[in-house]
């Protein structure tokens, strides 16, 4: 007689699965949860309630709830309320920001630097995205989309100082300078408009990476191919049917790309310098002073949070228009 070692093991895995079926049996034929499912599954629409009420309770309480407490508090003559003081509502921190010229050079520079850091991205990411999604194989995409996400799987604190090291005047761009005989000396790359458009960049690329690629892969072969037997070059091909076909992603890609940029606040200050004061860190100034400046900052906030949307709402008739009329 032979000891099989496995069956202990199997006698285990089958008296596990026997007593989930036994479990799930019973709960299936609870009465209270029979009466729950025939309330929930009573029609179509009912179900659809049902499951559209999670995402529509996680944007309010995380997504609307906290932008609608920010503009309570800028309405506010004071925050937090002393005890016993009656709260009043005002649009004076409003009239501040409009009556001091002070605060409109980082509010302006905000919205230009994040103009120009989402173009540079898009011109950076384009071409990484089209060589993913045309050029390589479909069993070797994910692993170099799963390269790609590494850098990103750590805090936005770490990656700023791993460009700081690098952009920094012992960093590895100034030895490889050195190295090739350019520079006698190290470059001052750091606390520039540079170093700021470099961190924004690299902490903002997979924003639009991913609507790229999403894109581009979708974008069926045989147009292409059928444009090229028709005597299309590269650029023709590109700029009348790759181009106006991948809109949607451009589109998608710059529009949170530019309203991430808009919000850095711990990159500007690492990597800028006085000259690159942005907007936000005129915000966290008001939040950081041991006066009452809460409703100010949060006026702020909301003034720069309505410009950004503005901006990206015009620019979505654009993208339209440049699709329509390269389609012609």
């Amino acid at each position: 007689m032979t000891y099989d070692a496995s069956a202990p093991e199997e006698r285990g895995a089958v008296a596990g699965a026997e007593s989930a079926r036994t479990f799930w049996g019973r709960l299936a034929s609870w009465p209270p949860y029979r009466a729950l499912m025939g309330v929930v599954t009573a029609s179509p629409r009912r179900q659809f309630l049902i499951l559209v009420a999670f995402p529509v309770l996680w944007v309010l309480t995380q997504h609307l709830g906290p932008m609608l407490q920010m503009l309570r508090v800028s309405l506010t003559d004071a925050y937090p309320v002393a005890p016993g003081v009656e709260q009043h509502f005002t649009i004076v921190h409003y009239l501040k920001f409009f009556q001091d010229p002070l605060f409109w050079q980082p509010f302006f520079r905000t919205l230009a630097f994040a103009g120009v850091f989402t173009f540079c991205t898009l011109i950076l990411t384009y071409p990484v995205a089209y060589f993913l999604a045309r050029h390589v194989s479909p069993k070797n995409r994910m692993l170099l989309l799963l390269m790609l996400l590494i850098p990103f799987w750590v805090g936005e604190i770490v990656r700023t100082y791993a460009i700081m090291i690098l952009l920094g005047n012992t960093g590895a761009v100034n030895l490889a300078l050195k190295w090739l005989g350019l520079i006698d000396r190290p470059i001052p790359f750091m606390y520039t408009s540079f170093s700021m458009g470099v961190g924004i960049v690299y902490l903002t690329a997979l924003y639009m990476l991913l609507p790229l690629y999403s894109a581009l892969e979708k974008l069926p072969k045989s147009l292409n191919e059928a444009a090229a037997d028709l005597g299309a070059g590269a650029w023709t091909r590109f700029r009348r049917i790759t181009l106006p076909l991948t809109i949607e992603g451009i589109s998608s890609g710059c529009t949170l790309v530019f309203l991430i940029s808009t919000g850095f606040y711990a990159t500007p200050v690492l990597l800028g310098g006085p000259s690159t004061t942005v907007f936000a860190e005129t915000i966290a100034g008001f939040f950081h002073v041991a006066g009452d400046q809460w409703p100010t900052g949060a006026a702020f906030a909301t003034i720069m949070f309505l410009a950004a949307l503005i901006i990206t709402a015009a620019f979505q008739p654009l993208m339209n228009a440049l699709r329509k009329g390269d389609t012609k």
